[in-house]
């Protein structure tokens, strides 16, 4: 990968946030892991955007690559594991975990952690990239979002024998289950009503002109149920209003996220005349100051 462009692997601008990087990162590393997919062209990408991440992730890792690229990370490198006063070939970094291995026979640190696996599960929901010498059976289930958000039950069939799978509230895409001796991971079908970022749900309202400057009250589609809210008057174009605790279940502890609404602002495109004449009268009304409002 000297000559890979390691925000291109990602999918990512070169003034992405942290935050940005590590969804991106997540977001590809659920698509193309081992346990979800067992093509050899999914193998290589999972390494590549895990080797991306690494480095991106890292500010100074970053910085260094910034300025020097990607041919700064490979052995012998300025930035490479054996380059540099501080080189350490005892330690490194796979994906998100950085990792020592000590020569006093205590093996490898994970960070807290007592072995790579929990600390995959704990950032994923899911499974190991290591591997392990006797993996789980691994199936995949499709579920309705709205299943996914309230919690749901599925009968399967597994090894030819009826099974009732327990979906918790909360579950997102690429969610594992532990189900007897089998792993289980969820695949959401998206809603066109909603849109998720973790526990958080967000949706858009069409606002005309005239509602956005002089405040309404609107319903809103919620995971929950309509509600009602309030448009304060000057409303500006993408303002959020934010309902809270009308989001997600948390799958682990209690609590919800909060649903927010983007305000979108409609300017009409065909106006008749007594429109026209009203906008006259409040343009020239508003003539002399800095703003509408």
């Amino acid at each position: 990968m000297a000559n890979e462009d390691y925000y291109q692997v990602l999918g990512v601008s070169k003034t992405a946030t942290p935050e940005e990087i590590k969804s991106a990162y997540r977001k590809l590393a659920l698509q193309y892991h081992p346990d979800r997919n067992k093509t050899k062209e999914a193998e290589e990408k999972f390494k590549e955007v895990t080797k991306a991440y690494e480095v991106l992730s890292d500010e100074q890792k970053r910085k260094t690559y910034d300025q020097f690229g990607a041919s700064a990370f490979e052995q012998g490198g300025p930035g490479g594991p054996f380059g540099g006063a501080q080189g350490n070939p005892f330690g490194g970094q796979y994906g998100p975990f950085t990792y020592t291995y000590s020569t006093n026979g205590e093996g490898m640190d994970f960070g807290g952690f007592s072995d790579p696996f929990e600390i995959f599960e704990q950032f994923f929901g899911g499974g190991s990239p290591f591997g392990r010498q006797q993996r789980r059976p691994v199936y995949s289930l499709t579920i309705e979002f709205m299943d996914a958000i309230h919690g749901t039950q599925k009968k399967v069939s597994i090894d030819g024998k009826e099974q009732t799978i327990k979906i918790p509230a909360g579950v997102d895409d690429g969610s594992r289950i532990r189900f007897e001796s089998y792993d289980v991971i969820v695949d959401v079908r998206p809603d066109q009503r909603f849109k998720r970022e973790g526990s958080d749900i967000i949706t858009e309202h069409e606002l005309s002109f005239a509602d956005a400057a002089l405040g309404t009250e609107i319903p809103v589609e919620t995971v929950d149920g309509e509600v009602t809210i309030k448009v304060p008057s000057g409303t500006q174009p993408n303002a959020i209003i934010r309902l809270r605790g009308k989001g997600v279940q948390h799958v682990r502890g209690s609590g919800k996220g909060d649903h927010y609404v983007r305000i979108k602002v409609v300017v009409p495109t065909h106006l008749n005349n007594q429109q026209k004449e009203l906008l006259n009268q409040f343009k020239n009304a508003s003539q002399g100051k800095k703003g509408w409002f």
